[in-house]
């Protein structure tokens, strides 16, 4: 393999919707028997799916086909839309789950960050969770302490170190287990979206900790839907779409052809016959309106808008609040807004809500907006619409009001209500 550490040849993953087994005790012992003599299944139906498909309705492709290598110090970018099978390959390539045909050949230990709380047992306190994922790299328990005290402070989170870790918020969870990923020296690193929890402090701290793994020779895959960040550490980027890889090149290049292939210009969404929820509550629309409430596509810089969804309650108990989400099409996160807590959200019924964005608040580009509703007390998300909006924001120079016409830096640009004086 050389100077590759990673590689990745016909790899498919396939799983069975609502069986654990293939239905008949013939079929799942000629599976079970090719599998003890290394043999391939005979019940796999590879080449049969296409596009994520089920076949007869019992099976769904989440990988397909996927080749790819990393090389020693590469800082590998995967990208693509949620369901296009990033999370599936990364817990693949960790040894989460395994495939269901292909070969994976590693050079070295790996180390991953993947959903909050992955690898740590709840009962343990999180001084014991770093000896613990520290044993499972093979780490003995000398270089383990020599890590300690850097890993404590790195995490913020000293004062908690020896509280079992179920008692810790999602925030504390994603800040121990990154400084455990990134402290002991893994020669591979793989993080999923480690930037979608904790404060831009903590994450600022996360893209310096990346860049000085790389830099020292090691490896990084990382999954994010910040652009900005894919393009800004990494080298290479892969495109997934329906499990397959659609495009490969360098990071730069591969943002790009994600942003012109799937963030086209949507206005309007409904959900009518696959809805979008939870027992408690669905989504069914989302639109932007303008101050007549009418249904508009096309949005200028200065122009109040408003953000309006239906969701429908079928559970009382609950307190949701519905909130939304603004990104820029790179995925810097703009804003949260979402309204206070009433009685009435969590009626059984249809509830619409419409929030409006003032005047003069974005600036000329391109945004996307989650529709959510969350209860806080305990956190429960009943659904969360990823990019249900997509929209592009213009301006017409004519009516800038001054001299100035190149383009205006930022993501906002507010109207300011500026006073002065003067005096001779």
């Amino acid at each position: 393999m050389s100077n590759i550490v990673l590689q990745v040849e016909n790899l498919y993953k396939q799983y069975r919707l609502g069986l654990t087994g293939t239905g008949s005790l013939r079929d799942d012992i000629g599976s079970l028997w090719a599998k003890i003599r290394g043999k391939e299944d005979p019940n796999l139906k590879i080449g049969e799916a296409n596009n994520r498909e089920t076949i007869e309705g019992e099976y769904v492709w989440a990988l397909q086909n996927i080749n790819f290598e990393v090389k020693q110090g590469e800082v590998l970018g995967i990208i693509g839309k949620n369901g296009a099978g990033k999370s599936t390959l990364l817990k693949i390539l960790s040894k989460v789950t395994a495939p269901t045909t292909g070969n994976i050949k590693i050079k070295g230990r790996i180390a991953s960050l993947l959903e909050v709380g992955t690898g740590f047992h709840p009962e343990l306190t999180g001084r014991e969770n770093i000896f613990l994922n520290g044993a499972i790299l093979g780490m003995t328990k000398n270089d383990i302490k020599s890590k300690l005290d850097e890993i404590i402070e790195f995490s913020g989170i000293g004062k908690y170190i020896d509280t079992p870790v179920k008692r810790y918020s999602s925030g504390m969870y994603v800040r121990l287990a990154f400084a455990v990923a990134a402290h002991l020296e893994p020669e591979i690193l793989i993080l999923d979206e480690v930037l979608a929890v904790g404060d831009a402090e903590f994450q600022k701290k996360c893209l310096g900790k990346m860049k000085d793994v790389a830099g020292e020779g090691r490896t990084v895959i990382f999954v994010s839907h910040n652009m900005d960040a894919v393009q800004s550490l990494c080298n290479t980027g892969i495109y997934l779409k329906n499990g397959t890889i659609v495009y490969q090149n360098t990071a730069k290049e591969t943002v790009q052809k994600y942003l012109g292939s799937e963030l086209s210009q949507k206005t309007k969404m409904e959900w009518k016959d696959k809805k979008l929820g939870d027992e408690v509550a669905e989504l069914n629309y989302v639109r932007i309106i303008d101050e007549n409430n009418n249904h508009i596509e096309h949005i200028q810089v200065g122009e109040k808008i408003g953000i309006e969804y239906e969701y429908t309650v079928k559970k009382e108990g609950y307190k949701p609040i519905p909130n939304i989400h603004f990104f820029t099409i790179k995925g810097e996160y703009v804003f949260i807004g979402g309204e206070d807590e009433k009685e009435h959200h969590g009626q059984v019924g249809t509830h619409t809500v419409v929030m409006w964005l003032p005047k003069d608040l974005l600036n000329t580009a391109s945004y996307c907006v989650n529709i959510a509703l969350s209860t806080l007390s305990p956190v429960i998300v009943h659904f969360n619409a990823i990019e249900s909006l997509v929209f592009d924001v213009t301006e017409d120079l004519n009516k800038r009001g001054n001299e100035y016409v190149n383009e205006w830096p930022g993501v906002v640009r507010p109207k300011l209500d500026c006073k002065s004086t003067f005096k001779i």
